[in-house]
């Protein structure tokens, strides 16, 4: 039970971050292309958008570690 439920972590996780980052990425290009002097400051804000939501399968991986071997 405990595989399952680090599978479920991971993979939720996993899909959510990748739903954040489509997201996050489309609305920057869409930003750019609106407001082309910008791009320079949408692009550093995207990155550091993208890195915070990086961070939660990193979290999810932790959190099925500790549900493995606990």
């Amino acid at each position: 039970m405990q595989y399952i439920a680090a599978a479920i972590a991971v993979f939720g996780a996993s899909i959510g971050a990748g739903f954040g980052n489509g997201k996050v990425i489309a609305q920057t290009l869409e930003s750019m292309t609106r407001q082309p002097e910008m791009s320079g400051q949408l692009r550093a804000t995207m990155f550091i958008g993208v890195a915070l939501i990086e961070a939660v399968p990193i979290l999810g991986v932790v959190i099925a570690l500790i549900l493995v071997f606990m």
